[in-house]
């Protein structure tokens, strides 16, 4: 083998061995801060919160506690902004709907609309460091997915929430977001 391509295959097995490293402690803490989340808020579940950053390649790469939580609030984000694309869709295709569900999507539409641009100020809080502040808006955003659910329950006829799983996801999502900036808001005192 030549100096040149020894000294390639070096820099190679070294990067290799870095991004291994890397990828290992980021799942270690992907799996420590699901296990703190897990314990403080029986909301939360252990298997949802790794599997929630698992399916994101940044939280991969997340490098410390204060990265994973901006990185949790935009998984967040991701999925209030989809649900809300998914309501409008049903309303959409779905013209003939039963008038107390197309009430309740239509709220929910309306709930889920509202929370979007609390995730901008929620992200610019937290990116400033104001984990209060941020703390504040992320609970509002957990309301938000218990009010929609509610919506459907308050009238006796039979009406099931087709949202239900996706209202679950992001309380539990918001949650997770709102548990880690806790901690952040604990470890800054």
């Amino acid at each position: 083998m030549n100096p040149s391509s020894s000294s390639l295959l070096l820099t190679l097995i070294t990067i290799l061995f870095c991004s291994l490293h890397s990828l290992g402690f980021a799942n270690r803490l992907i799996q420590q801060t699901c296990k703190n989340c897990s314990k403080t808020d029986p909301n939360i579940s252990y298997k949802f919160c790794v599997a929630s950053f698992q399916s994101n390649h940044r939280s991969q790469h997340a490098k410390n506690l204060e990265e994973l939580g901006l990185i949790a609030v935009k998984i967040t984000r991701h999925n209030v902004t989809d649900t809300n694309a998914h309501i409008n869709d049903l309303l959409e295709k779905n013209k003939s709907l039963d008038p107390f569900v197309k009430e309740c999507l239509d709220d929910c539409l309306e709930v889920y609309s509202d929370t979007i641009s609390t995730f901008r100020e929620a992200i610019r809080d937290y990116k400033a460091k104001r984990y209060t502040d941020c703390n504040v808006k992320l609970s509002s955003i957990i309301d938000a997915s218990t009010t929609c659910e509610d919506g459907f329950k308050q009238k006796n006829n039979g009406a099931i929430s087709p949202l239900t799983k996706r209202n679950k996801d992001t309380f539990q999502l918001s949650a997770i977001a709102l548990s880690i900036v806790n901690m952040l808001i604990n470890t800054d005192i």
